[in-house]
């Protein structure tokens, strides 16, 4: 079976999707328990530098490893839940649909290994920010939208089929 097979399991989706929603609300619980300033927001890349500047130690400790925790296995299950739902939903154009999951991924990572580099002082490479946030703000929405649009979709083929089959 391949990944593409995989991730368009039914079961798969729907542990991608709970892992998607979990990790999402595990992110503004760590960021108001320590008030820290989620960098994963910020595009500018003299504001993610103010913001890093106004942290304390520990605030840029915690940070730290929440991008290298949490924000790693995000990107893992967002990315499985939008390439798995164009193919489930669009099998004829999900390789199409699949593209922002596909190119999102290691952008979100990247992105990650540069503000991880930045808080803890190894090296300052968030002018990349400005294009890595953007273009993952984008393929996440963009992803976002597909796979609503996929689910929308199986919620009607299955109202319809209940209903066909009802003799209605």
């Amino acid at each position: 079976m391949n990944l593409k097979s995989k991730l368009s399991e039914t079961r798969v989706l729907w542990l991608s999707f709970a892992a998607t929603l979990l990790i999402t609300i595990a992110f503004p619980v760590v960021v108001s328990t320590w008030g820290l300033t989620l960098l994963d927001a910020i595009s500018n890349p003299d504001a993610a530098r103010t913001a890093i500047a106004a942290m304390s130690e520990p605030q840029r400790h915690v940070h730290a490893w929440m991008t290298a925790t949490l924000d790693v296995a995000y990107p893992f299950a967002y990315a499985s839940l939008f390439f798995g739902s164009a193919h489930k939903f669009f099998p004829k154009i999900g390789w199409l649909l699949s593209i922002p999951a596909v190119l999102l991924l290691p952008i979100d990572l990247v992105e990650g290994v540069i503000q991880i580099m930045a808080l803890t002082d190894v090296a300052d490479a968030l002018s990349l920010k400005a294009v890595l946030t953007t273009s993952k703000q984008v393929l996440f929405l963009t992803g976002i939208v597909f796979t609503i649009a996929g689910w929308i979709k199986w919620v009607i083929v299955r109202f319809t089929l209940n209903q066909n089959s009802r003799g209605h």
